[in-house]
């Protein structure tokens, strides 16, 4: 048997990815992985700005990537963004459901349109966007790749400062969703598989890890390196589907990221 490369086990020439909250973060970070491994990548987010810069960092490190405005808790944005990304990029092969909310306040306070703002965005939109894209490009082929991104919030209970009971229920959503789909969707040749993230220092995550301290928080939650978050994004798009993946791959990354 010939021996392969890294590089060429997680050979990603050819394919197309579609990352929606990609200006920034994890989703940007996500994105240059997967153009890394030689996948042509479509950002998506809300502002059209953060998304351009984005897109030219990319490209100056030699990844095909272009982006496309859009609001992933509305339903007329997620189709239109789906529509586009096939007329402009051709038949999606990697969805990174990444677009993301939180809202902090005890639960007894929460308030309602809080609660649907997150969820509509965390659930809502990755249902959307996963059946827009899986109907229109990844059914009809008999294959592709889902990837949710959960969070180590969907997995127990937080530490008492933190209070963001509608992340932490969104964040549990998505990891049934993933394995629902994955049972229904593999006999299609679909892999849908979760990643939950820990903590890093994004713009979302910054004022509960300023507000908790990084050692308290370093203390309560296990890490690993960033290197663990681009090997599972890896694994999800190239592992071929000879069965459902449902169970969540736990990335719990350090928070110099």
């Amino acid at each position: 048997m010939t021996a392969r490369t890294v590089q060429q086990l997680f050979d990603l020439s050819g394919k197309v990815a579609l990352v929606t909250g990609g200006s920034r973060g994890l989703g940007l970070q996500m994105a240059r992985a997967l153009g890394e491994a030689g996948a042509r990548v479509m950002l998506a987010s809300r502002k059209a700005e953060e998304l351009e810069h984005a897109a030219a960092e990319l490209q100056a490190a030699g990844i095909a990537a272009r982006w496309i405005a859009a609001d992933c808790a509305q339903e007329a944005d997620i189709q239109r963004l789906a529509s586009e990304t096939l007329q402009r990029m051709g038949d999606v092969d990697i969805l990174v459901n990444n677009a993301g909310a939180s809202w902090g306040a005890p639960a007894e306070d929460h308030p309602v349109a809080a609660w649907d703002k997150v969820m509509n965005l965390n659930v809502r939109g990755y249902f959307l966007l996963s059946q827009a894209v899986a109907k229109a490009s990844m059914i009809p082929r008999g294959k592709g790749s889902i990837i949710n991104i959960a969070s180590i919030a969907g997995l127990g209970r937080n530490p008492l400062a933190m209070k963001t009971i509608a992340y932490n229920t969104s964040k549990g959503a998505v990891l049934n969703f993933t394995r629902a789909l994955a049972g229904e969707w593999g006999h299609y040749g679909i892999r849908v598989n979760a990643v939950c993230p820990g903590f890093f220092r994004t713009r979302m995550a910054s004022v509960l890890i300023d507000t908790m301290g990084e050692d308290k928080m370093t203390a309560t939650r296990r890490c690993t390196a960033w290197a663990t978050m681009k090997t599972s994004r890896a694994w999800c798009c190239c592992t071929p589907a000879t069965r459902a993946s449902t169970s969540p791959g736990s990335g719990w990354p350090s928070m110099a990221a």
